[in-house]
């Protein structure tokens, strides 16, 4: 393993974006004189560290410095062992820390809560998954002290969600939990709209990656069991349901679950254009893109895709490359796999890495197997 390779791995296992990186090596060595783009180019191979920054990566990377130095072989053998042996005492050290300090000092009251969700909404939408993931971690872990209140357990409910959506969908021993629980928390704190929207963002998480089908159908059956009021739980349950129809090869019923939720979305979509818990119109456009996209209806797709793009804000990169993909996966279901895999490689990989979510790599995965 070249030692590019080794800094980028040690990264992502700490949840961190390059940014990160350059950040705690500036307070390590107390000089603003490394950049993001410095960690790329080593990350790259375009660049190698001296021995100064080697020593400085080794104190923020949690390593010995050794295994920056050894040759490329002891350096795969290093990381191999790695998550379990360094990374994963530490985070459980930080998780620990971050429950007792909760217990024993000042807690956030649900104002506070409320205000982090806003914050999680919006950060999701342009942070790396890792990120969000490790950050969520200790919140929860804070969290769960004080679930005496209906409330609380709506906000509870609503970040787990989102920490559930951190995970690949088709792990189920992860996603798949998390969401159960989220339900559960929901249905705890009796409020109608997160029941409906937990169940419904669930569905669409999961429909849009192509993941868990049959848990996406139920969790959006349950959703519009609870409530037949126009609301974004109920327009993501019925475009979780339209994906997953579209992916058994049932068309005619996933083009009339997407006009149902065409009608939904008139009625309950949103203005709000940067958060997770929101679905303006140009995410609205970019659900049904890639359902068209999975259909072969190039004419659809491509209508959804031009509104998705004329309405997206400029600070929301990654699902400029969603849409680069989708048309990836037109070509695949056109007959040119060659040229769609091609394309939706070539998106993949001009978004910055600390912007790559799961469900981008899924969706690659899927144009991959795809044949047709």
């Amino acid at each position: 393993m070249e030692l590019g390779e080794l800094i980028r791995e040690l990264r992502r296992l700490q949840g961190w974006s390059q940014g990160r990186v350059a950040d705690e090596l500036c307070k390590a060595a107390r000089a603003e004189t490394v950049t993001r783009h410095e960690v790329s180019h080593w990350e790259n191979g375009k660049r190698t560290p001296g021995p100064y920054w080697l020593r400085h990566l080794a104190t923020v990377l949690e390593v010995p410095l050794t295994a920056l130095e050894a040759d490329p072989v002891e350096r795969r053998t290093f990381l191999t062992g790695l998550a379990g042996a360094t990374i994963a005492p530490v985070v459980a050290s930080d998780l620990i820390e971050f429950g007792f300090g909760a217990a024993l000092g000042q807690r956030p009251d649900l104002d506070s809560w409320k205000s982090k969700l806003v914050v999680y909404g919006t950060d999701y939408m342009s942070q790396g998954a890792a990120d969000i993931q490790r950050r969520l971690a200790g919140d929860l872990v804070i969290l769960q002290q004080q679930l005496e209140k209906p409330g609380m357990w709506e906000v509870a409910a609503r970040l787990m969600t989102l920490y559930g959506k951190t995970f690949p969908g088709s792990d189920g021993s992860k996603a798949v939990n998390w969401y159960t629980m989220a339900a559960t928390a929901a249905d705890r704190s009796g409020d109608m709209a997160s029941r409906v929207w937990v169940r419904g963002r669930a569905a669409i998480a999961l429909g849009y990656e192509g993941a868990s089908l049959a848990l996406a159908d139920a969790f959006a059956n349950q959703a519009l069991a609870i409530s037949d009021k126009p609301s974004l739980g109920r327009l993501n349950a019925l475009m979780g349901k339209a994906h997953v129809a579209a992916l058994r090869g049932d068309r005619r019923t996933a083009l009339a679950l997407t006009e149902e939720g065409r009608r939904t979305f008139d009625l309950a979509g949103s203005h709000e254009q940067e958060s997770d818990y929101a679905v303006p119109l140009w995410r609205m456009n970019v659900f049904v893109s890639l359902l068209a996209a999975r259909l072969g209806d190039e004419k659809l797709a491509l209508q959804a895709q031009d509104v998705a793009s004329k309405n997206m804000p400029a600070s929301l990169p990654r699902f400029k490359t969603h849409l680069e993909m989708h048309q990836g996966l037109m070509l695949v279901r056109a007959g040119d796999r060659t040229g769609g895999v091609t394309q939706a490689r070539k998106a993949l990989n001009q978004l910055p890495q600390e912007k790559h979510s799961l469900t981008l790599r899924m969706l690659l995965g899927e144009i991959e197997r795809r044949t047709h």
